[in-house]
């Protein structure tokens, strides 16, 4: 009777400790999810029914798989492979790291379903039946029915020279994915990846970007602008901004003021140049505004130095241009900036106007076609 107590009193235990646990805690039992995985209270897969996404509602309580993915839901990833070895790892640690997988075996479904899903993440494998991978990211990076902001990345099964990777990235492809594979590198990344994406269709949803050249609207550099300016004040730091004039005539504005010809170049030029904390944007068809957080009067001369060289060529530094080569435009460049935020506070959007009218009106700084913003002359409204 004693021995029986003990055991009822040791199950009665048992079974209060294990209501309520989390099922990831639970033993674990083989199933369709894959080897060693749960049932249930596993990774939330995504079933693929063509080009319908089926996502499978989560268990209450349940905890995410991994925190690297995106908040708001499963980020969608098109993955273009065989689906033998080379891509079923891939596939396993997308799905395993809170992604939905929809995988298309060669190049041209890979470019069909690309226009129809509008994925948040596209991974094309090196070696496709039908055209090389590196050729595919070509094709979809070109392809004006694949947004801009896409993250494109290409596999490659062995380990890639530095002439691969370059050629990867000419190519298109945000980055390669080579062995040896660290899975939490890669995970991490795809987050970065698809969280910038997603942020630049918000922007371009609430009307923050230029439809013609993808750079930020004078809305979208004035919220950018107080972002930036919040930012400085509460760390002290300064702020700068640059805006850039290309003085065109009007035939050479490519028709609709599109992407391409002398525009479409200064555009390229603007986002080479720049840093990756810049902000660039677009004040009109042919004036242009960067944003620089971290950077003084002298960062923003040797900043505006670079974007007009990167712009116009050799001109700007007084060399020769080359026999036969096309005329650069003339470039003209004014800026304004704060050595620090938080002792001498000014309303950041009024750092993108006197950066503006310095163009016009500013002292002469290094040449005439670099000007600071002058206190003495009147600032125009914006």
């Amino acid at each position: 009777m004693v021995r029986l107590a003990r055991r009822r009193r040791a199950a009665t235990s048992r079974a209060l400790r294990t209501r309520g646990r989390p099922a990831a805690s639970r033993p674990r039992f083989p199933g369709r999810c894959g080897a060693g995985w749960p049932t249930h209270g596993g990774p939330v897969f995504a079933v693929s029914i063509g080009a319908q996404r089926v996502i499978p509602t989560p268990v209450r309580g349940e905890r995410h798989m991994s925190e690297r993915m995106p908040q708001g839901g499963l980020p969608l990833v098109l993955l273009g492979g065989d689906g033998q070895e080379a891509t079923r790892w891939l596939k396993s640690l997308l799905e395993g790291g809170g992604y939905a997988v929809l995988q298309e075996r060669s190049a041209q479904h890979v470019l069909e379903r690309a226009r129809s899903t509008e994925p948040d993440l596209i991974i094309v494998d090196a070696e496709l039946p039908d055209m090389p991978g590196a050729d595919l990211c070509r094709t979809l990076r070109t392809d004006p029915r694949v947004s801009s902001s896409t993250p494109i990345l290409l596999a490659v099964r062995e380990p890639a020279s530095r002439a691969q990777r370059l050629a990867a990235l000419r190519a298109g492809a945000w980055e390669c994915i080579t062995p040896p594979h660290d899975a939490d590198e890669i995970l991490l990344k795809l987050g970065a990846y698809v969280r910038a994406k997603l942020d630049a269709d918000r922007a371009r949803a609430e009307g923050l970007l230029d439809a013609v050249t993808g750079l930020y609207n004078r809305q979208g550099l004035a919220r950018r602008a107080r972002e930036l300016g919040s930012q400085a004040f509460r760390e002290h730091g300064p702020l700068a901004c640059v805006v850039l004039a290309v003085d065109l005539e009007t035939q050479e504005l490519a028709p609709n003021q599109q992407g391409s010809g002398v525009v479409g170049r200064c555009v390229q030029a603007l986002k080479t140049s720049a840093r990756l904390s810049d902000v660039i944007g677009r004040l009109s068809p042919t004036e242009f505004a960067v944003l620089a957080p971290g950077t003084d009067a002298g960062g923003a001369r040797r900043l505006a130095e670079r974007l007009a060289s990167s712009v116009s060529g050799p001109s700007t530094t007084g060399e020769p241009a080359a026999a036969g080569a096309t005329p650069s435009p003339r470039v003209r460049c004014g800026y304004e900036a704060v050595a620090n935020v938080g002792y001498a506070p000014i309303e950041p959007v009024d750092l993108l106007v006197r950066a503006a009218a310095a163009v016009r009106t500013g002292k002469t700084d290094s040449g005439s076609w670099l000007r600071r913003f002058d206190e003495g002359i009147g600032t125009p409204a914006p």
